[in-house]
């Protein structure tokens, strides 16, 4: 399914639009805040918290945290790979490879969506949690054409929000954009409103400054490699990390409904590192 012809190609203008009047697409879901949080010690994650071991601050006020899951919540994984003409021979048979491990490392009730991107944004299987249509899919990718980075990305947290679950998005790039419509500041505004947690995989020498900052902004991580050959475990420690973060929610009190807001996640009494999003967009700009 091609999305940039017509009605997709509508929706990058919209958005590309209402970037540069300042007016973001989204509205924030300020009645629930969800954060995803990575709780380690020492590099090895900390395991059965709860509520009470929570603190979270918006803008500097205390909230009460009303919800903690760990691994309990169906995941909806979304795969938006650079098919550009960089991605070929071995490279394209790496990433079929790493696709495929992620597939065969997902849940009964995960779900799981591919999205390609070269000179066309394309849905190669919309979420699901049948493996099959993804293996195939997977399996007819081709390295040709330009690079719509910016575009993709937009595409693939579009996709993570379109059903309930945890929303992990997987980017697979060498970094460089050389076809977008939209703006990579537009696309930043929509991952700060989004709860889709963004990890991505950069290979090669561009500096990948757009992922770095999406990435960040979402909560995840970038991964820089030089070679291809160990991506499948890089895809599959992608996979595991975010199995073991916590998803918390709060109804945000004493705080304004307009702007950005900046989160702090802590725990009470204990030391840990916690990697979270370091805030979110509220309000309809």
């Amino acid at each position: 399914m091609t999305l940039r012809p017509a009605a997709f190609a509508a929706l990058l203008l919209s958005t590309a639009l209402s970037a540069q009047t300042q007016n973001p697409v989204f509205s924030a879901k300020v009645e629930v805040v969800r954060v995803d949080a990575l709780v380690t010690d020492s590099g090895r994650p900390v395991l059965g918290l709860g509520p009470a071991d929570f603190e979270v601050l918006d803008n500097g006020v205390p909230q009460a945290v009303e919800f903690v899951s760990y691994d309990q919540i169906p995941l909806n994984v979304v795969l938006a790979f650079d098919m550009s003409d960089s991605v070929a021979g071995e490279r394209l048979e790496h990433l079929r490879s790493a696709g495929t491990a992620v597939l065969a490392g997902l849940k009964r009730n995960d779900q799981s969506a591919l999205v390609t991107f070269n000179n066309q944004i394309m849905l190669g299987a919309a979420l699901t949690s049948d493996i099959e249509p993804l293996r195939k899919a997977i399996g007819h990718v081709v390295g040709e054409g330009d690079t719509s980075l910016v575009d993709g990305v937009f595409a693939g947290i579009t996709v993570g929000e379109s059903d309930a679950g945890r929303a992990l998005l997987m980017v697979f790039s060498d970094g460089l954009d050389t076809l977008s419509w939209l703006s990579s500041a537009a696309v930043l505004d929509t991952a700060k409103r989004s709860d889709v947690v963004v990890y991505a995989v950069s290979v090669g020498k561009v500096k990948a400054e757009f992922l770095r900052d999406l990435t960040s902004f979402s909560g995840g991580r970038l991964f820089e490699l030089e070679k291809t050959a160990n991506l499948s475990a890089t895809f599959l420690s992608i996979l595991e990390e975010f199995r073991q973060r916590y998803l918390l929610s709060y109804t945000p009190h004493g705080v304004s409904r307009e702007g950005w807001h900046r989160l702090e996640v802590r725990l009470k009494g204990k030391r840990a590192t916690i990697k979270a999003r370091p805030g979110y967009l509220a309000g309809s700009g």
